[in-house]
C-alpha cells in the first residue's frame, strides 16, 4: 500500500485534498463512446447526468466530446469544440461551481474550454503526442494536467501493441514527459497509466499488479478501468455487465495508491473509497 503525505490540487483557486481519493464522473457528449449508457447528447440527458455525478458524490465532472475507444472515428477540432460548448454551457447553467475536467488532446480546445468556460483540469489521453503545443499550453494556463500513457492513437492503438520491456517503457515515458512539463513550469501534473490504451489484456493486469510503483514519481495517480475490456474480455460479457469487475479493480487500485478514480458508476466508486479508507485507517493503528 502506498504511503504518501497529503497532496492538494489547485482547481480554479479551490484546493482538492487527495489525502482521501477523489472520484471523477464521466460525461460523454459523444454518439459513439464504447459504453452506450454513457452517451449524452441532448440537453435534458446532459443536465441529468451532471446532476447524477455530483449527487452520487463525485468531486469532478470529466466531459469528453471525442471518443477514444479503439478504432474510434476521428472528428475535427471544430466538431469536438461544438459538442463541448453545448455540454459545458448546460453544466455551467445548472452547476456553476462544479469542478470540470475536459478530456481532449487538442491544445486549442483545451485553451478555449479553460478561457471561456472556467474548466479547471485538462485530461489528455495522448500526453502531448497528438498536439505538440499541448504542454506549452497547459503550462501557460496553469491548470492541473492529467497525462495518460498510450501507444499509438485511438485509431491504431490496439493493433497488436508490442513492447520490449513493458513496464520499463511506461515508466521511462512518464519520466521524460514529467521533466518536459516541469521545464516549462507546469504545476499539478497527474499520471494516468492508460489502462486499455495500446495494451493487451496481459499488459493491463501487469500494470495493475505494479501500480504502487508509480509512487516513485511522487505525483497524483489517476486510474480509469471503468467497464473496460480488461474486465469483460477476461470474464465474458459486455461493458454493460462489467460493473462488478470495475468495482473490484477500483478497490485494488485504491489499495495500491490511486488518488483519483475515473468512472461511469459514481456511487459504487465512492463506496469503494469509503470502505478502503476505513480499512486503511485500521492498518495505521
Amino acid at each position: 500500500m502506498k504511503q504518501t503525505s497529503s497532496t492538494y490540487l489547485n482547481v480554479n483557486g479551490q484546493l482538492i485534498d487527495l489525502a482521501v481519493p477523489q472520484v471523477m464522473g464521466i460525461l460523454n457528449v459523444t454518439p459513439d463512446s464504447f459504453y452506450a449508457d454513457s452517451r449524452k447528447q441532448v440537453e435534458a440527458d446532459i443536465a441529468a447526468r451532471a446532476k447524477q455525478i455530483l449527487d452520487e458524490g463525485a468531486s469532478i465532472i470529466d466531459i469528453g466530446a471525442y471518443s477514444s475507444r479503439p478504432n474510434a472515428e476521428h472528428i475535427s477540432a471544430e466538431e469536438e469544440m461544438s459538442r463541448l460548448r453545448n455540454g459545458l454551457e448546460i453544466i455551467r447553467k445548472n452547476h456553476p461551481d462544479a469542478i470540470i475536467s475536459v478530456d481532449t488532446f487538442r491544445a486549442d480546445v483545451a485553451e478555449c474550454c479553460v478561457r471561456d468556460y472556467g474548466v479547471a483540469i485538462i485530461n489528455d489521453i495522448a500526453a502531448g503526442e497528438m498536439d505538440q503545443r499541448m504542454f506549452e499550453t497547459v503550462a501557460r494556463l496553469g491548470v492541473p494536467y492529467i497525462m495518460m500513457h498510450m501507444k499509438g492513437t485511438p485509431q491504431n492503438m490496439q493493433a497488436e501493441p508490442q513492447y520490449e520491456n513493458f513496464l520499463k517503457e511506461v515508466f521511462l515515458y512518464f519520466a521524460r514527459k514529467v521533466q518536459q512539463l516541469r521545464d516549462l513550469g507546469a504545476k499539478d501534473i497527474i499520471l494516468d497509466p492508460g489502462f486499455g490504451f495500446g495494451k493487451t489484456l496481459e499488459h493491463n493486469y501487469e500494470l495493475m499488479a505494479h501500480l504502487e510503483e508509480f509512487a516513485i514519481f511522487e505525483l497524483p495517480l489517476l486510474v480509469g478501468v471503468s467497464r473496460k475490456s480488461m474486465i469483460y474480455r477476461l470474464l465474458g460479457g459486455t461493458p454493460q455487465e462489467a460493473l462488478n469487475g470495475t468495482t473490484v479493480l477500483d478497490t485494488v487500485a485504491l489499495l495500491k495508491g490511486a488518488d483519483i478514480l475515473r468512472v461511469h458508476d459514481v456511487r459504487e466508486a465512492v463506496e469503494a473509497v469509503q470502505i478502503t479508507e476505513k480499512l486503511k485507517s485500521q492498518w495505521k493503528l
